[in-house]
């Protein structure tokens, strides 16, 4: 797990200046990048909002930023796969987006709550969660099974930007109580696509954190496709500069660069737990694979687009980066394959080891003390099912 401080630098691993950088490679003069998609190194810069980014890792650090994105995509495919072979009713891949998801959530500290979609299972991962309790919720044996207030991470929420209400009914009652105002304040983080800001929710959510100065972070993955649409379709101009329309400062980043998502994501928590209010970050990246596995994204994209995105690819800058700086062996990453192999062997087990639950049980947890109405339905159903008893139905 990660813990260098955005913003402090002590020590660096050979960065070149960003000016250079930027000249070199054509690098967007928009995009917040500290790690090139060759691997290459950037040791502070300055995005269009003034503020300089930096990280200061250990070689550890950046290890475990590695460790965490192989696995976290290795645990993606397993899923994917068991939902091909009907084991799973629905899977929605992260794969592409492990970089935005890995950093961001490397960001939060423990103090700080998510509000996810059905798709930040790399946050899921960052908070300490069993990587099962998603797959329960897909398989239809459960509802999710976590506990939002022990993991600080709600659950996840199908209905498109919904949550974004829901962070930010959360985060003004943490302003409100006066958790705010320090740096072991308490900051709020809600996840969305880019489709999802066409939705009036998350408009309306952009209206009521601002006007409240509640301590919200918007963190847009921008992965191009609000499922078949196009991101030209969305908006005509970067996502990131809706925010100051609403007045809160915005900012686009590298979302393929886990250094740069942790920098970006870090400051913008702790300016919310400090008091200054909401904020936007727009991810830029790559649904690599399809919407979710009942999607088939060949009817609308065509592969010379995927391929130029797979030269921007979070692990493999990654990698480079390590083997650059020589901070690993061989070995290390043959090490960390086949971890990421044994835990996804394990997912898979118990996956199939989960018992089918009883139809009767979908009224256990409608309310936490059952109500009359409730156990009459139960009666009832309870009732007609017994009805099929020794039939042919």
């Amino acid at each position: 797990m990660a813990k260098g401080d955005p913003g402090v630098t002590t020590r660096s691993r050979r960065a070149a200046p960003r000016s250079k950088r930027a000249a070199a490679k054509g690098t967007d003069p928009e995009l917040v990048q500290l790690l090139t998609p060759e691997g290459e190194r950037i040791e502070s810069v300055t995005g269009p909002d003034g503020v300089e980014y930096r990280v200061d890792f250990t070689d550890e650090e950046y290890r475990g930023l590695y460790r965490d994105l192989v696995l976290v995509r290795k645990l993606d495919a397993e899923a994917t796969a068991l939902q091909r072979q009907g084991e799973l009713g629905l899977w929605a891949s992260l794969l592409g987006q492990e970089a935005a998801q890995v950093g961001s959530g490397r960001a939060l500290r423990p103090q700080d709550m998510a509000f996810p979609t059905y798709r930040e299972h790399g946050v899921l991962y960052c908070r300490g969660i069993d990587p099962i309790m998603p797959l329960g919720l897909f398989r239809g044996v459960d509802q999710g099974g976590w506990d939002p207030n022990e993991f600080k991470f709600n659950m996840y929420t199908i209905v498109i930007g919904a949550q974004t209400l829901h962070a930010t009914g959360y985060a003004m009652g943490v302003a409100m109580d006066g958790k705010t105002g320090g740096d072991d304040g308490e900051a709020v983080i809600a996840y969305f696509g880019d489709g999802a800001t066409s939705q009036g929710d998350v408009n309306e959510a952009f209206v009521w954190s601002s006007v409240f100065n509640a301590p919200l972070v918007f963190f847009c993955q921008n992965n191009q496709y609000a499922i078949s649409q196009p991101l030209e379709r969305q908006t005509r101009v970067p996502l990131y500069r809706r925010a100051a329309g609403f007045g809160f400062p915005g900012v686009r980043v590298d979302g393929n660069d886990v250094l740069a998502s942790y920098a970006v994501t870090r400051h913008a928590l702790d300016n919310a737990r400090n008091g200054q209010g909401p904020s936007l970050i727009e991810a830029y990246t790559y649904r690599m694979g399809a919407h979710t596995t009942s999607d088939d994204p060949t009817r609308y994209r065509i592969a010379s687009e995927v391929e130029a995105w797979q030269a921007k690819d979070p692990i493999a800058r990654m990698k480079a980066f390590l083997e650059k700086q020589q901070i690993v062996d061989a070995d290390f990453f043959a090490e960390v394959d086949e971890a990421a192999r044994r835990e996804s062997v394990h997912l898979r087990e118990r996956v199939l080891a989960m018992p089918d639950p009883e139809p009767v049980t979908m009224f256990d947890h409608v309310y936490p003390n059952g109500s009359p109405e409730l156990d009459e339905q139960r009666a009832q159903f309870a009732k007609y099912q017994a009805s099929f008893e020794g039939s042919a139905h």
